[in-house]
């Protein structure tokens, strides 16, 4: 696997009420998720208001481009705890620390 050089950054907003299906339902596609191409660390954080980001650390912008279809398909399963449809960001990685 080589250095990271691009991270996807997705906020989310989910329904009141529906935290522990959506953590059961991403829980449940971890194989699908941490398969896409480029993958390198998938990061699920929820604050109590409901709002949420998704960070996945990836190879390259391209591996995350190559995976766009994939990851709508597996937004779209979570529909059901979801406000709206989130919108991806992407960003090149210009540090990544870690103890």
């Amino acid at each position: 696997m080589g250095k990271a050089s691009f991270a996807r950054v997705t906020p989310y907003q989910l329904k009141p009420g529906m935290r522990d299906v959506a953590t059961q339902k991403i829980n449940g596609m971890k194989g699908q998720i941490m398969a896409l191409h480029g993958m390198q660390r998938f990061l699920n954080v929820v604050n109590s208001d409901h709002s949420g980001y998704i960070v996945a650390v990836l190879d390259s912008e391209e591996a995350s481009n190559k995976n766009m279809a994939k990851v709508r398909e597996i937004w779209g399963s979570m529909a059901d705890c979801l406000q709206e449809m989130p919108t991806p960001m992407g960003y090149d990685i210009v540090m990544e620390w870690e103890n």
